[in-house]
């Protein structure tokens, strides 16, 4: 077995890169202008905003989209890489020379891991505070604010813990990415776990270590309700921490969820879907790397032997395949019924254990 020379490994790994690149620009490209249409639609409905308003939106939110298509761009780049190679013949020609798959491969698992790296270490970042800016700017332009809260009109029920014991809140309406409530009612217990209270307001805003209840009725077993203009309810939650504790995993930073995952342990609320996110930004830099072998499994067929669009779509189907079994194994985490580790790490090894499969039979026979 020949040794590939340097040149050679930094002209694949840059063929990898750009066809990754180039799928990602597209994939964002259609992205923005989908999005922008769904804007312009809004701004018709809810008031004239103008389009440069608009388009600094969509570019805010353009990040929190795009991160979602970073393994179908890996993908995708990886089966544009391979095909660009075979068709000018060049992965004729490193076989002829003595070089194996893996070899010739190792490049482009080599660029698609550094771009998983990367974009947990950076683009998911940038995604999480580009979303808390558009949401932000989405209220201010259209008057209408994301209500993390929101379900329906039977409101919201949270569990909480405090300095005086664990609580259940319901709200309403939030605002404010759930630091003010509407229409509160909170059950409230002791410290030795029995109920104490029920307190129904008018609203709630949290302060440090605690929320501030206006318009209050506070019931007690064996006694009249009682009318407080400001009634205090403590919490663990922080103003730092709620909107992301009451809201979406999605919305938060690589580098925030462990401290997420404690403040919600302290703060007596499910930690599962903070845990999910955390292990799946951890395996996606192992998912680059699957995604391909994924994408070699499809396209190092030589394109005199012809049904190369077979091939390719039997690439893509079995991306939708993964990514649709990523998502039942992530459903099955969020219900409890696996383990963090299994509904993250599962998928990916299997892809990669069936890639590896596959190659080795094509290679070897």
């Amino acid at each position: 077995m020949s040794v590939m020379p340097a040149i050679i490994s930094r002209y694949i790994a840059k063929t990898f890169f750009l066809g990754i690149l180039g799928t990602f620009v597209v994939c964002a490209l259609l992205i923005f202008m989908i999005d922008m249409i769904e804007l312009l639609r809004l701004s018709g409905k809810y008031g004239s905003v103008s389009l440069w308003t608009l388009s600094g939106l969509a570019l805010m939110r353009l990040p929190t989209y795009t991160e979602f298509l970073l393994s179908f761009t890996i993908l995708v780049g990886a089966i544009a890489a391979l095909m660009h190679l075979s068709r000018k013949s060049e992965l004729t020609i490193l076989r002829a020379s003595g070089m194996s798959v893996w070899q010739f491969l190792r490049p482009g698992m080599v660029v698609a891991l550094l771009l998983g790296l990367l974009s947990v270490a950076l683009y998911n970042p940038l995604a999480a505070a580009s979303r808390t800016m558009s949401e932000q700017t989405y209220a201010e332009v259209f008057g209408r604010d994301s209500n993390l809260l929101d379900t329906g009109s039977s409101g919201t029920w949270l569990r909480q813990n405090g300095a005086d014991g664990a609580s259940v809140l319901s709200a309403g309406a939030a605002q404010d990415r759930g630091l003010s409530l509407t229409a509160v009612t909170a059950i409230v217990f002791g410290p030795d776990g029995r109920f104490k209270e029920r307190i129904d307001a008018r609203s709630a805003d949290l302060q440090d270590g605690y929320w501030k209840l206006q318009d209050a009725w506070v019931s007690r077993d064996n006694a009249e309700p009682q009318q407080f203009g400001t009634y205090l309810l403590s919490t663990y939650l922080t103003r730092e921490r709620v909107s992301e504790a009451l809201g979406s995993a999605y919305a938060s930073s690589f580098w925030d969820l462990p401290g997420l995952i404690e403040d919600a342990e302290k703060a007596a609320l499910s930690t599962r879907s903070f845990e999910l996110q955390y292990a799946t930004l951890m395996s996606r830099p192992l998912l680059a790397v699957a995604m391909v072998l994924l994408a070699a499994t499809v396209s190092l067929r030589s394109f005199r032997a012809g049904g190369i669009q077979t091939m390719v779509v039997a690439g893509m189907i079995g991306g939708f395949g993964f990514f649709l079994l990523a998502e039942v194994s992530r459903q099955l985490g969020l219900a409890g019924l696996t383990p963090v580790w299994a509904a993250v790490w599962l998928p990916v090894l299997l892809t990669i254990f069936l890639s590896l499969t596959v190659l080795m039979h094509q290679e070897d026979g």
